[in-house]
């Protein structure tokens, strides 16, 4: 049977779908004018509480900017008491102080998105002048403070300084940066979604949930949608046989797939992993 495990499982909230930046990749297509959608503060805070229920290991915190959600501190504060591992994916343009203290609990640990090592083509990608400074003064802030740290590298166009900027990050003291490759996904294309672009782990002790409730094997799989959280509960769903066809339908990992290699169908950099 296709499915999650009874335990062990890890769940993606995307809280909003408003960001500071407007990335020219984006696949959740989020950027200032995003909202938080119909999925409220309450409807968050249970739904953590019924995934830790269901033996849930870790949740990871993802948007748009995660951090711009009206109740983000309160959600995350309520994650952390579940004693779940928890990770935020966030851009790290701007971390509040109230964040730190967060973000330094033991089973809590940030992921952040990167592209160059040359301020232009960082903000080229990004579409804010001042994100690749601000980010990487965040990242130093966080690697003096001692909190687990990832980084995702997206290759977007031809040329990136993607390695020199791992290069970078690891002179800042950020070992754990994986470079992908760009999904056609999001605002990456206009064309039909297409399971192919998928990394074939979707679905495979995880799943996601969006703004709307809606649930989905992974982040970039949105158009694979198996239920909503709003009118079944998570557990129902994703034991079911639409959950179970659509991850079926998505075609395997490549035997031997090695998730730390550049330039392969691994999961996607975005993707929570477990940084402990």
């Amino acid at each position: 049977m296709v499915g999650l495990p009874l335990s062990g499982w890890r769940i993606e909230l995307e809280i909003t779908g408003r960001c500071q930046l407007n990335c020219v990749h984006c696949y959740a297509d989020s950027g200032p004018t995003g909202d938080q959608g119909t999925m409220t503060a309450d409807d968050w805070s249970t739904l953590i509480t019924e995934a830790a229920a269901a033996g849930a290991s870790g949740i990871q915190f993802i948007g748009g900017e995660p951090t711009l959600h009206p109740q983000f501190t309160e959600l995350l504060q309520h994650a952390i008491g579940t004693a779940l591992k928890v990770e935020v994916f966030s851009n790290l343009v701007h971390v509040r102080e109230e964040w730190w203290e967060l973000f330094g609990y033991p089973n809590v640990s940030l992921a952040f998105s990167y592209y160059s090592d040359h301020t232009a083509e960082h903000s080229a990608i990004t579409g804010r002048a001042n994100s690749h400074a601000r980010t990487k003064e965040n990242v130093a802030e966080a690697v003096r403070r001692g909190i687990a740290l990832r980084a995702g590298i997206v290759e977007i166009v031809d040329g990136q300084r993607v390695r020199q900027a791992r290069a970078e990050l690891a002179a800042m003291g950020v070992m754990n940066a994986r470079i992908d490759r760009v999904r056609g996904a999001g605002r990456e294309t206009l064309a039909r979604p297409d399971v192919s672009q998928l990394c074939g782990g979707c679905g495979i002790n995880k799943a996601a949930i969006g703004t709307n409730g809606d649930v989905w094997p992974c982040v970039l799989s949105r158009f694979m949608v198996a239920g909503n959280v709003k009118a079944t509960p998570l557990a129902e769903i994703l034991y079911g046989r639409r959950w179970r066809e659509l991850v079926a339908s998505v075609p395997v990992k490549r035997s031997g797939c090695n998730p730390d290699s550049d330039g392969n169908d691994c999961s996607p950099a975005e993707t929570l992993v477990d940084p402990y």
